[in-house]
């Protein structure tokens, strides 16, 4: 390590001294104390080493491009850095690392040398990095009920991120939407309560694992509270639940998530009881913090500081800002004069700073702050597809099969496969796919639904993209429709910013209706992010299956509609009859039994045995 001058060099020999002191001086005394308490004098002890600008900049997130330039880190001393939507640290995994280490040397060149956390989200998989394994979206691994499988999908995505030198991940989103109009109803497992607990604990237990292990990362819990119960599904939006339903149904998965040892949680943008959920004391502090004695960081969601309250956030129980977008001199410059004037007291920016180091021990940054460059090989390899290809499997629910018309027959002569869907990885991957709002192209590593069916059928098959119906003499037309890919607000249906309705788009629509005019079989398969209300395309087709969004390894749809494996999937929401049912801030309401679905919670059909 290189230092600029000489006075840096007593205080990182003090600080050495401390920590070396801490962990082995007085063996008989450090026998008798738990790691939790090693790591929390560690803490303290690095604490009182600390100027205001060094906390400060401890409780600071900011992106690797565009919001910091060389030596920023070093000077402002920024606790973490985030991955998003934008330029790629590099073009391949080495490079990816390199970049972090890069940073992560001018953090360690500090006066104290407190390593950085890395973040990126994660949530479907190493999602923003082209070549790995991506998985079904949360709604298809809600489908599958297996908490298992998700653990397993959680572990993959930590070794993958780690790989791409991350040691932190914004996942799991563990909200329970209200209402199918919210953009993010894909990143969240079920409407289910019970069953969002299950699948938090297995995807927390997945991505942690043990934390100081360098294959595991920080999860994360999101978004603290009530993102997809806002007034007609709007992202951002007002939540007007009473707080009976807000402690019962959509508390309940964080409870769990904290006994889980979920390391840090993100504020959600929606309003609640008047105010934004990331200046609401009451629930991050009182609730989160002290009810459910929460130990980790609360980390603001994008430009949290200067959209939501400034100090006022701080004070409300949020530990690190995402100083983005023009944020970062803005926030650490405010926050300071906020604690000069008496606003934001210094105890609570101890706290705050306390919980980023705590978990930067927990994750043995100190001892291991690089990634591991063997982990590169680990990206997208057979084995971890094969689980991917498990959850598209396990995923897929039967929503009707007129006449055992499922399975396909291997032998069927002649097959068409219908709707640009069929063939595009990004379409089948929804938003958070490589780019923030997904894309319509395929990606690298990536297997699409066509891809399966000609791998799996004996006959001819032929491909009819934009459904001209050309091929009426098929022996059965498999019929991919769906939504576009988006992500947040861009999502929500009825912003003035897409087309997006409840309905299938009037082009996908009539590609069904052409072949079932036509007398041809169909079998629709639907990729959403979200039920859609299609009860007159399912009363066209033959069968139906709801896919969600399977990712990367879409080929694995088709072992199932040829009958290499049966249906396994069962729905995570109840599936709506008509968009007039759409009436109420909260949708149908089905969980309170006011209006039938067309098909209720846990419905799916299988092959007969």
């Amino acid at each position: 390590m290189k230092f600029k001058s000489l006075h840096i060099i007593p205080t990182i020999f003090l600080l050495f001294f401390c920590l070396v002191l801490i962990s082995s001086c007085n063996n008989e005394s450090n026998k008798k104390m738990s790691n939790k308490e090693i790591i929390e004098q560690k803490v303290d002890s690095i604490l009182e080493l600390m100027t205001l600008e060094e906390k400060i900049g401890q409780m600071t997130q900011v992106r690797h491009f565009w919001d910091i330039r060389k030596n920023d880190v070093t000077s402002k001393f920024i606790g973490s850095v985030i991955h998003t939507d934008g330029p790629a640290p590099g073009n391949n995994a080495e490079e990816w690392q390199n970049r972090f280490v890069e940073l992560q040397k001018e953090a360690l060149a500090t006066r104290l040398g407190i390593p950085l956390l890395f973040g990126v989200d994660a949530v479907h998989g190493q999602n923003t990095f082209e070549g790995a394994t991506i998985f079904p979206h949360n709604i298809g691994l809600g489908a599958t009920q297996n908490a298992k499988l998700v653990e397993k999908v959680a572990r993959i995505t930590a070794i993958e991120s780690q790989a791409t030198g991350f040691n932190w991940v914004f996942s799991p989103c563990i909200a329970i939407p209200f209402n199918e109009k919210w953009g993010r109803v894909y990143e969240a497992f079920s409407e289910s309560t019970e069953l969002t607990v299950e699948l938090t604990k297995a995807s927390v237990k997945g991505h942690q694992g043990n934390l100081s292990d360098s294959t595991t990362v920080m999860a994360t819990a999101k978004h603290f509270i009530g993102d997809g119960s806002t007034e007609n599904g709007v992202e951002g939006g007002i939540t007007t639940l009473s707080a009976a339903n807000v402690n019962e149904r959509l508390l309940t998965p964080y409870r769990e998530a904290v006994k889980s040892g979920i390391g840090a949680v993100m504020a959600a943008f929606n309003i609640y009881e008047g105010l934004p959920m990331h200046a609401h004391k009451k629930l991050i502090t009182d609730t989160l913090k002290v009810g459910m004695k929460f130990d980790g960081i609360v980390v603001s969601d994008w430009k949290g500081y200067s959209r939501f309250g400034r100090h006022t956030i701080i004070n409300a129980g949020i530990d690190m800002v995402m100083a983005v977008d023009g944020d970062l001199d803005f926030f650490q410059n405010d926050l300071k004069e906020s604690v000069d004037a008496a606003k934001v007291s210094i105890e609570r920016i101890n706290d705050a700073v306390k919980r980023v180091l705590r978990q930067k021990f927990r994750l043995g940054l100190f001892q291991n702050p690089f990634p591991t460059k063997s982990l590169i090989q680990e990206i997208g390899k057979k084995a971890h597809r094969t689980v991917a290809k498990q959850a598209v499997r396990e995923s897929l629910v039967l929503l009707k099969n007129e006449k055992n018309v499922l399975p396909i027959d291997k032998k069927t002569k002649k097959i068409v496969v219908v709707g640009e869907h069929a063939n595009n990885a990004g379409l089948q991957s929804g938003g958070w796919t490589i780019a923030w709002q997904g894309g319509n192209e395929n990606y690298k590593g990536a297997t699409t639904i066509l891809d399966g069916i000609k791998n799996v059928s004996e006959g001819t098959i032929v491909y009819d993209e934009d459904g001209t119906g050309n091929h009426f003499d098929a022996d059965v037309a498999i019929v991919v429709v769906g939504e576009p890919p988006y992500a947040e607000f861009f999502g929500d249906i009825g912003h003035d910013s897409n087309e997006l309705t409840l309905t299938l788009a009037k082009s996908h629509q009539k590609h069904i209706k052409t072949y079932k005019d036509k007398g041809v079989k169909v079998i629709t398969v639907l990729i959403s992010g979200r039920p859609l209300v299609v009860t007159n395309q399912i009363n066209q087709s033959n069968a139906f299956v709801a896919a969600w969004l399977p990712g990367s390894e879409g080929d694995g749809i088709a072992e199932v509609l040829f009958g290499d494996y049966n249906f396994k999937g069962k729905l995570p929401h109840s599936w709506p009859k008509f968009v007039k049912d759409f009436k109420g801030n909260y949708g149908p309401n089905f969980w309170d039994n006011s209006i039938e679905p067309l098909f209720p919670f846990g419905f799916g059909l299988q092959y007969e045995e």
